[in-house]
């Protein structure tokens, strides 16, 4: 059979921690005959969770890809992991999938982490179908679950399946689609379809209908036929799901027992004839703001949605072909760093094992090694064609913590390992910061360094530890102090002469112009490190010669640099220069610099200064139970609460909070909640410190720097 982009479906497998996800995929590659035997994660033999971490630690770390024919299609299947710690393997899946299925525990419902992927779902517009799962567990309970989705997704959610039974004696499903019940035996796989019962067929023809009016809706055509006839044919009905299901009109669900292979086959039979194709789906949106469409005969697009190292290999580049046709031998320009890349390997993968294939069409998912400057993000493309695939846009990170190895000399070992985990996941951001003399790591959540610490260490036989990171305080100043400082020194010849005097305040942007001395020149420096400092050169009669403005500058910004406070970046000050003196033979510009220097520090210390604290804004989801535990925890943590607000069946917690209070807080949050709560985090400006903690923190620096 000759594939084309219309026979392809790219279909992601998403849900909470513990919603079935691993065994979903494991059952279908059994159904369509990829398998010949199924693998458990109790007994580390799935296909998805194939490395030693997954299986040393039980839970999906890293997407999978896996792919499976099923009559007329091929299934290209991402298996991606529920902790949300590991969102960016989520993430860059849901970019290149066509359709999602979202699986539901149908013993917990609609949980925390069903909630945030609904979300990407909704930004990506990515076609979702649902999938209420573990139907055999003895809390499952299907009315419930349908209910919280419906409340929590809207009524776009219309059931294709139910079940009259629940929990250990599940084994029978009532499909409103094809009229028809499937019982199982106790082994599951292959139902036997039996009629509908009759106490059941009102329930079932009310479903049918809604999803034959569904299909009808989005095409006038259908719409016609539907009122003329009452009904519509098994292609027509097809059709009009397609098109409902693409365009998010609609949100099939489905029942299953992945564990016991009951309902899968059913489910993989929908994918093939209703999700839909890459050719299907909206154009591809580009970084230019054009779009891409689909299509196996237009120009090479292909696009890396993720890259791993693997030993003996090294770096793998998982792709999707958007457009056009490539073969192995193929010549292409990596549209960000114009590098050329020969792809002389191409492979379609099966989890840890890859196929060798000679080309891949448009819509197709694919993988080839050892790309020498492509990462993921980038697009490829032949040469002359101007394209870049519109890039994943991650999650910014939630928790930071500084690291250091076991002794110093192993540093650069220990960085150019981070580094590679680092162009793996994008979701890590590995800061070295010059001012906080530490080498800080910005991550999901705890889970996920805790994983990053177990890659260095059993990966790269190297020991890290992590400690608490210091936090970027920023300096300013409250009053209006007027300071001179003369430098001069004498050691034989000539010798360092300069006199400053300068006037530093407070500064905000729109404050008056400066009307009592006579300001010849201005400019506004827009710091590094934010804020502000405005120079003003005030000098009449030439008492400095202007050729010294550039290092009294100089020497003004090396204390901004490192604040006479703490040895903070200090902000938004108001500088002007008014008075000096200056030597004919004696003065250079490195007297002039230490002048300015020690009259700005001597004039800093004496204006009342004020150190800044960063607060982040906090966005906690959780349940109604934990709400007063989450509350009660914030309150000691300085925490200026926002507002509150219900979203489904959770509520949302916003609030201020310094950035001194959220070390650790992913796992006190962990505990508080028993893993059921969320939270992202982001700055939101520096707030004046109060005198008590301004007290604590500058006693305690300067207890480090008297022991250093």
């Amino acid at each position: 059979m000759t594939l084309t982009t219309k026979d392809i479906r790219n279909v992601v497998l998403l849900g909470h921690s513990g919603s079935g996800k691993t065994s979903f995929a494991e059952t279908m590659l059994f159904e369509s005959g990829a398998i010949n035997r199924r693998g458990s994660i109790e007994g580390k033999s799935t296909v998805s969770d194939f490395t030693n971490i997954e299986q040393t630690k039980g839970i999906s770390i890293f997407s999978s890809l896996m792919h499976v024919k099923w009559k007329n299609s091929k299934i290209n299947i991402f298996d991606t992991p529920g902790q949300d710690d590991f969102v960016g393997e989520v993430v860059s899946s849901m970019k290149v999938a066509d359709t999602a299925i979202m699986l539901l525990n149908a013993a917990n419902g609609v949980e925390v982490g069903t909630e945030i992927l609904w979300e990407y779902t909704q930004k990506l517009k990515t076609p979702t179908i649902l999938v209420v799962n573990q139907m055999d567990h003895d809390k499952a309970d299907f009315e419930a679950t349908l209910e919280q989705a419906k409340n929590r997704f809207g009524n776009k959610i219309i059931p294709v399946q139910y079940s009259t039974s629940n929990g250990i004696g599940f084994n029978s499903i009532i499909d409103a689609l094809r009229m028809v019940m499937y019982v199982f035996n106790d082994e599951g796989g292959k139902p036997e379809k039996q009629a509908i019962p009759e106490e059941e067929m009102g329930r079932a023809q009310e479903m049918h209908n809604a999803l034959v009016e569904a299909a009808a809706e989005n095409d006038e055509t259908l719409m016609e036929k539907f009122f003329e006839a009452g009904s519509l044919s098994e292609e027509e009905l097809a059709e009009g799901l397609t098109i409902a299901l693409a365009n998010q009109e609609i949100y099939p669900l489905f029942v299953c027992s992945s564990t016991r292979n009951m309902g899968s086959g059913r489910i993989m039979g929908f994918i093939n004839d209703i999700a839909p194709s890459p050719a299907d789906r909206k154009e591809a949106p580009l970084s230019d703001g054009s779009t891409l469409k689909c299509d196996s005969e237009g120009d090479l697009a292909i696009f890396i949605y993720k890259t791993l190292s693997e030993p003996q290999v090294g770096m793998v580049s998982y792709f999707k072909v958007y457009s056009g046709t490539l073969h192995s031998g193929d010549d292409v320009v990596n549209h960000k760093n114009s590098g050329i890349e020969r792809l002389n390997q191409l492979f379609v993968a099966e989890g840890k094992n890859r196929t060798s294939v000679k080309q891949l069409i448009a819509g197709d998912i694919g993988v080839t090694v050892k790309l020498k400057n492509s990462h993921s993000n980038d697009t490829l493309h032949p040469k002359g064609v101007n394209v870049a695939i519109e890039e994943i846009e991650f999650p910014g990170p939630r928790i930071r913590s500084a690291v250091q190895p076991a002794s110093k000399g192993e540093m650069e070992k220990l960085m150019k390992a981070l580094h590679q985990i680092e162009e793996e996941d994008p979701t890590l951001i590995i800061e070295q910061s010059a001012s906080l003399k530490q080498t800080i790591l910005h991550a999901q959540g705890q889970l996920h360094l805790d994983i990053i610490k177990y890659r260095i260490e059993k990966v790269n036989n190297l020991n890290m530890e992590f400690e608490q990171p210091k936090i970027p305080y920023r300096e300013t100043i409250t009053k209006l102090v007027n300071e001179s400082y003369r430098h001069k020194k004498q050691s034989g010849g000539s010798g360092q002469f300069g006199e400053v005097h300068m006037r530093i305040e407070p500064y905000y942007q729109g404050m008056p112009a400066t009307t009592d001395l006579s300001v010849r020149s201005a400019s506004e420096e827009e710091l590094p490190w934010g804020g502000f400092m405005i120079f003003q050169w005030c000098i009449v009669g030439g008492s400095i010669d202007s050729k010294y403005i550039n290092a009294i500058k100089k020497g003004i910004m090396q204390q901004m640099e490192e604040g006479p406070l703490t040895g903070s970046h200090c902000q938004n000050i108001r500088v002007s220069i008014y008075d000096g003196k200056m030597h004919p033979v004696d003065s250079n510009d490195m007297a002039f610099m230490i002048a300015s220097a020690q009259a700005f520090k001597n004039a800093f210390n004496k204006s009342a200064p004020q150190l800044l604290e960063p607060i982040y804004n906090l966005e906690i989801l959780c349940s109604d139970s934990v709400m007063g535990d989450v509350m009660g925890d914030l309150q000691t943590r300085r925490a200026i609460i926002q507002g509150m607000e219900s979203e489904g069946h959770y509520q949302k917690i916003k609030a201020k909070v310094p950035l001194a209070e959220l070390y650790q807080y992913s796992s006190s949050l962990r505990s508080l909640s028993q893993g059921r709560a969320k939270f992202t985090r982001s700055f939101a400006e520096y707030n004046p410190a109060s005198p008590d903690i301004q007290h604590k923190i500058v006693s305690s620096m300067k207890s480090e720097l008297q022991e250093a």
